[in-house]
């Protein structure tokens, strides 16, 4: 884990030290199914199950990075696949709430197992579409989406707290990620890196 962080992550720019930090301490090897283990530190993403991919740890660290966590922050987790996005927001939210929702249930069962033996206790595991939030748990600080929709859904947009950053990679054929910042006037967007994910289902599609 440490050389995956100094060669894969803080070689390519990602500097801030709680985001390095909790890359270190989370035990990758043991959100990745059992044959998948050998490549788990690994710079690119892995099968899961249920045609889903885990990041690879580069854009983990970016997206997190980018969302600006912090010890006491709110986050909302869109996609919550192996639990290993949810796990590294854990190690530095200690004292806040991650909030995550995966809508492939046996992914949503086998996450939430993992991430209960793991001893994460401030991780709030959810089965649904992530399309429409958490609206009974917003505002949030901090909206994180690991699948990819073809536009940005609004009731995201909604649930950030003025300040709150949502962290998305967005499109269909190509896709970007970006930072959309909400405002006291509106929204603030930021494009960021072209990115690869696997689309958002539910109602991202129009289903």
């Amino acid at each position: 884990r440490a050389r995956m962080v100094a060669d894969q992550i803080e070689a390519r720019g990602v500097n801030d030290a709680a985001v390095l930090r909790a890359l270190r301490t989370v035990p990758r090897h043991e959100l990745v199914p059992p044959e998948m283990r050998p490549f788990a530190h690994l710079d690119r993403p892995l099968p899961i199950g249920e045609d889903q991919t885990i990041s690879q740890p580069y854009i983990v660290a970016l997206m997190t990075e980018l969302a600006r966590v912090e010890s006491t922050s709110r986050v909302l987790e869109v996609g919550t696949g192996s639990g290993y996005q949810a796990a590294v927001l854990a190690e530095i939210a200690t004292e806040g709430t991650i909030y995550t929702i995966e809508i492939v249930a046996p992914l949503a069962r086998r996450a939430a197992a993992d991430l209960a033996r793991l001893g994460y206790t401030n991780i709030e595991p959810r089965e649904g579409d992530g399309y429409v939030g958490w609206p009974e748990a917003a505002p949030f600080d901090a909206i994180i989406v690991t699948a990819a929709p073809p536009r940005v859904p609004q009731p995201l947009l909604d649930q950030l707290k003025v300040g709150g950053r949502l962290v998305i990679p967005v499109g269909v054929q190509t896709q970007e990620l970006k930072v959309i910042t909400r405002t006291r006037r509106g929204y603030r967007e930021e494009r960021v890196v072209p990115v690869r994910f696997v689309p958002m289902t539910g109602r991202a599609q129009g289903g």
